[in-house]
């Protein structure tokens, strides 16, 4: 078979540390989350430490607008639990304003759109966000530290302002058709008319604020009190039918997480209304078909792994009764703490900058996910007011052997999610790989689509095989577009910990605890790298 490739590759070396790991997919806020372990906090502090600052250096992604999955292991108590925070339509939604158009293409979540691509873009297509309410409630359920000490990196992030770089120009320059139909994301993103540049400062008006209020008065300041009358008055104002009432009733859902088992470990996700049991399906026809793993992969591994993805899919599919999602936009972290505490978390504003909205008095960019729902009637995805989002990709998940936690996986990257998730923790439970190695490894994508997508660095033999059962994409691993996900990792090996981001994201870090270094005044300010 003839490839026809890009002469380079690139990889990504595993930070580790003796006392607790975060990685993220901005070196910033792997940083800020370190920087929060290394003042005393717990796995479930850093990980809201750099949620939060993840909503500053990568807000195109996340933030307090978007909504979200976190699975916690918390090793005191040898369990696993879940919050789901994701998003929530307004009572007042009705699918009557969202008649289909059929000359315009389907959502990334492969929905029919709607006139005026109301649901995806702008003040209509925005759900109540959850992340709020999750980081909230997991701080008062499992953290150690004050929201105050928490967000004390990402609200200094947020005040200094961050120095743009050209994988922020790039996502800017992607979005720029919704960018400039809201005045406030225009004046903030393109500047002058165009995608902010390399060096430019990255200032939010208002964040700092709204990370302030939100540090000092928590869920109940963003959903009941004054941050809650800004966003309800901005919301109203652009048109959107969220109100008061909306917000006040937001709640984050806790569960038991739900388990299957692999070559000895057992992998805890969120419920059905995630990624969670796709991937368990995957590693269960892994296992059926593979009942021996070799002593590394070989073309009969790659075709078991890309046959049980398609199988797991097509479960999905059934269950939600619709057809494969596209990509979509989100951020992925994972944390650990030397008392044995893991964290995978999972948030996302659903397409690159969400909904295109930013509220004028709180600087958040807004959501899309109205685009989750299916306007047309019938179905279990099927738009209704006050109803919660079923159906995601995010799969955050924590892996335990022996009673402790050995990784923290997640992703970000719409329906390469799981595929991805998943090999990498196939990759080290069939084959004993170092994330280090699982995460640099090549890996294939396959969603029940009518093809196999493979990196070319899987070889000839593996390619070659492939091809004989499947429609065969070839493309090599790219920072856009991402074709593989971006995973973001933690694990323990050898007594230490290992913390690794994606090497297909050119931002991303991970660092042990350790104070985040306060950036100079200037122009000649640099930021640290992780």
């Amino acid at each position: 078979m003839s490839v026809e490739t890009e002469h380079w590759s690139v990889t990504k070396s595993a930070v580790t540390a003796a006392d607790g790991m975060v990685a993220a997919q901005h070196h910033l806020a792997a940083r800020a989350g370190a920087d929060v372990l290394h003042r005393g906090g717990n796995a479930v502090d850093a990980a809201i430490g750099a949620a939060l600052a993840l909503g500053v250096v990568e807000p195109w992604m996340c933030g307090l607008g978007g909504s979200g999955v976190m699975t916690v292991w918390l090793a005191d108590e040898g369990r696993a639990m879940t919050l789901d925070f994701q998003g929530v339509l307004a009572d007042a939604t009705d699918p009557a304003d969202y008649p289909v158009d059929a000359d315009l293409p389907m959502t990334l979540m492969g929905f029919p759109t709607v006139q005026g691509n109301a649901n995806v873009e702008g003040y209509r297509s925005i759900t109540v966000p959850g992340a709020a309410a999750g980081f909230d409630r997991a701080r008062r359920r499992w953290g150690t530290m004050a929201m105050a000490d928490i967000a004390a990196p990402a609200i200094e992030l947020a005040e200094r302002g961050v120095p743009a770089d050209w994988f922020t120009t790039l996502q800017c320059a992607l979005a720029m058709e919704v960018l400039q139909r809201d005045p406030v994301s225009a004046a903030i993103y393109l500047p002058g008319g165009r995608p902010i540049q390399p060096e430019a400062e990255l200032k939010i008006p208002n964040l700092a604020e709204t990370l302030h209020r939100f540090a000092v008065g928590g869920a109940e300041a963003f959903y009941a009190g004054a941050l809650a009358e800004l966003l309800a008055r901005d919301l109203a104002a652009g048109g959107s039918v969220i109100r008061a009432g909306d917000l006040n009733a937001y709640a984050a859902l806790e569960a038991e997480a739900e388990t299957g088992t692999h070559r000895g470990a057992t992998l805890h996700t969120p419920g059905t209304n995630s990624g969670g049991t796709r991937l368990r399906d995957f590693l269960g026809g892994v296992a059926d078909a593979m009942a021996e793993p070799p002593q590394r992969p070989d073309p009969e591994s790659w075709a078991t792994y890309a046959h049980a993805m398609n199988i797991a899919w097509r479960a999905h599919n059934a269950r939600i009764g619709r057809g494969t999602e596209m990509g979509a936009c989100t951020s992925h972290l994972s944390t650990a703490d030397d008392q044995g505490n893991m964290v995978a978390l999972t948030h996302t504003l659903l397409n690159r900058f969400g909904s295109g909205v930013t509220l004028p008095a709180t600087g958040l960019l807004m959501n899309n996910a109205v685009s989750y729902f299916d306007p047309r009637p019938g179905f279990p995805t099927t738009m209704a007011g006050g109803k919660r989002i079923n159906a995601s990709n995010m799969c955050p998940t924590v892996a335990t052997r022996g009673g402790g936690a050995i990784f923290a996986l997640g992703a970000s990257g719409g329906n390469h999610i799981m595929p991805a998730v998943a090999q990498v923790a196939a990759l080290m439970l069939d084959f004993g790989m170092t994330l280090e190695q699982a995460m640099n490894h090549p890996r294939l994508d396959a969603s029940d689509r009518g093809s196999v997508r493979a990196d070319p660095m899987l070889g000839h033999a593996v390619l070659d095989r492939l091809a004989r059962e499947h429609v065969l994409e070839i493309a090599q691993r790219l920072t856009f577009p991402k074709l593989y996900a971006c995973v973001s990792g933690v694990a323990m090996e050898n007594g230490r910990f290992s913390g690794l981001n994606d090497p297909s994201q050119p931002v991303g870090g991970a660092s042990g605890p350790g104070a985040m270094v306060k950036p100079t005044s200037g122009p000649e300010r640099s930021l640290p790298h992780a």
